[in-house]
């Protein structure tokens, strides 16, 4: 009994240290934040770094918030509109049945198409249909514009437009690069197997239409990004959530990370995390000391979108290119 007691005692003791520890170490923290630099510039051949003061336009999901996400009606807009430049185009791909990839951001269907109607069935996944039955899908019939129109909801069958069916990567790049070409966010959503099948494609495609430097991939899976980097590294990456981490705490405190660490090109970002306050010139200037991009997601705040300017940041991936476009560029 007085073992177990002792024990009891010594494991709250050991639980008030680590609290103290852990208070006086985000206070640590909110100290250093006060010695943020001012933006700097610095000598690199890392293209995603944008020169100061000239942070460039990144179309979310190639436009969700004015046209259907992941749509070519997305891609032609966004290049048709001479109100707005979109300097990177951000995606998020999968890989279907019969190993093709498409552009799509959720796991399943339900939310941009009209696949429970079609298939019949809740939660369709695309690695279970071919891309032609992806085809008679109609991918703009989940989106909503800000006064809450529906303008594509309801088109079925032959009447489903060309540029709001399933859109294959390969086709989307060649639209893309036939108008001016463009630098690219590509975001591999499948994990495992399927995720592996998927970087081995887009890598294929990448390199065939010799856009290898043209275009960060990036993934929320571990595996995946080990996968990349054990095999293709010359494959151009983002940074996975433990490395932001290290990035984070090392640019804090002033500490230098190996030349090897930094195997990825950029470090892409939230601007609203609730922990770490990642939204610093010197968050900022410790990237691009090391060569690597910082870009923040997903921004759709005035406010926010001129305050990440202002420290710094090389590009600002945001579902309103066109108001983002136009706050960028107020002279």
């Amino acid at each position: 009994m007085k073992n177990k007691k002792m024990k009891t005692a010594f494991k709250i003791i050991l639980s008030v240290f680590a609290a103290v520890a852990i208070f006086i170490i985000a206070l640590l923290l909110l100290v250093l934040h006060k010695w943020d630099d001012v933006p700097q510039e610095y000598e690199t051949d890392n293209p995603f770094i944008s020169e100061l003061g000239e942070t460039t336009v990144s179309a979310h999901r190639s436009g969700a918030g004015i046209f259907p996400e992941n749509t070519m009606m997305a891609f032609e807009g966004c290049i048709a509109n001479d109100t707005f430049n979109t300097d990177i185009f951000e995606f998020d791909i999968h890989i279907t049945k019969d190993e093709q990839l498409i552009l799509l951001h959720d796991d399943t269907l339900d939310r941009t198409t009209n696949s429970r109607k079609v298939f019949g069935v809740e939660n369709a996944r695309p690695e279970d249909y071919t891309y032609e039955e992806l085809r008679q899908l109609n991918f703009g019939e989940g989106f909503v514009t800000d006064d809450g129109q529906t303008p594509y909801k309801g088109i079925e069958g032959d009447a489903v437009p060309e540029n709001l069916k399933a859109s294959r990567l390969q086709d989307v790049l060649s639209f893309l690069e036939e108008n001016g070409g463009f630098r690219y966010i590509i975001e591999i959503k499948n994990g495992d197997a399927l995720g592996r099948k998927a970087t081995d494609i887009l890598y294929e495609i990448l390199k065939e239409k010799g856009l290898l430097d043209k275009a960060i991939v990036g993934t929320f899976n571990g595996e995946i990004t080990k996968y990349i980097n054990d095999t293709y590294p010359d494959m151009v990456r983002s940074s996975g959530i433990v490395e932001v981490v290290i990035v984070y705490l090392a640019a804090l405190l002033d500490i230098e990370l190996p030349e090897e660490f930094f195997s990825f090109v950029a470090l892409q970002v939230p601007y609203d995390t609730p922990i770490l306050d990642l939204c610093t010139p010197r968050f900022v200037n410790y990237a691009h000391k090391n060569n690597v991009a910082v870009q923040y997601w997903t921004v759709n705040d005035p406010d926010i979108i001129s305050f990440l300017e202002s420290i710094g940041t090389d590009s600002i991936t945001t579902d309103i290119p066109d108001i983002v476009y136009s706050i960028l560029n107020e002279s």
